[in-house]
């Protein structure tokens, strides 16, 4: 009975967690497509991180709880599975890699920001991130996976169909964790920190030279920008925060096998 309950206390958390990033994400799409003024070049990486997030809520997460459960599954179905899972999350780091990059330029070199970051090449970007996450998410499918799984309580042809099962921690430490998770992490963490230093650098020089009134309102789009930082950094150290953890846990799976 411990057992059946902490299954049913983790599936009504997850369909939780699911219906939140559904409602929170349809809202922000919803926002930025009935009003003008949002529908900027940042914004268009915010939606396709808010699509992500939706598409975690809608299929993701069900598809967790699924390959959480052990059902009967044959081996490329439970890895495809596995895979979308892996896909999403990759695709949300990207949006944040794309956000934080887009935030750089517009506070380091803002009269050029126009020019260098257009509606088009947004579109492009956003277009690539999407295909190198499905890449990166689909590489077991190519062969990086457990594919000898085998066990006696499925049909002949079947597989208990569960995570740990499909793919190997190989993949998830060397390639998903330190080259697409910690790598791009470090970056925005590295341009965040750029992005505050060049701003403080930017406000005192404003304050040496003395405010007229264009001044003034260079010094208040600068203080917005660094407001509109503050508050991606602190959503990158949040999935930072929710997905180190498990990263984690892999390493020592990996590690200490022994």
């Amino acid at each position: 009975m411990p057992n059946e309950a902490t299954t049913y206390i983790y599936i009504a958390l997850e369909l939780l967690i699911a219906a939140l990033s559904v409602l929170g994400n349809v809202l922000v799409c919803w926002a930025v497509c009935l009003n003008s003024n949002l529908q900027s070049v940042t914004n268009f990486f915010v939606v396709s991180l808010a699509a992500a997030d939706i598409a975690v809520g809608v299929l993701a997460i069900p598809f967790a709880i699924a390959i959480s459960t052990g059902f009967c599954a044959h081996f490329y179905g439970c890895l495809f599975i596995a895979c979308f899972v892996l896909v999403l999350t990759q695709s949300s780091i990207f949006s944040l890699l794309a956000i934080a990059i887009d935030r750089y330029i517009a506070i380091k070199i803002p009269l050029r920001y126009n020019s260098l970051v257009t509606g088009q090449r947004a579109k492009s970007i956003i277009g690539v991130c999407w295909v190198l996450s499905v890449v990166i998410g689909l590489t077991p499918m190519l062969g990086w996976n457990k594919s000898n799984s085998s066990n006696d309580t499925c049909p002949v042809g079947m597989m208990a169909c569960l995570f740990e099962a499909v793919v190997t921690m190989q993949y998830m430490v060397y390639f998903n964790f330190f080259a697409c998770v910690l790598l791009p992490l470090l970056l925005m963490l590295a341009i965040y920190l750029r992005i505050f230093m060049a701003a403080r650098r930017q406000l005192k020089r404003m304050e040496l030279k003395g405010m007229g009134p264009h001044g003034e309102k260079s010094r208040s789009t600068l203080q917005k920008e660094v407001h509109a930082a503050k508050s991606l950094a602190i959503i990158v150290g949040l999935f930072a925060i929710c997905w180190l953890p498990l990263h984690i846990i892999n390493c020592f799976t990996l590690f200490c096998q022994g």
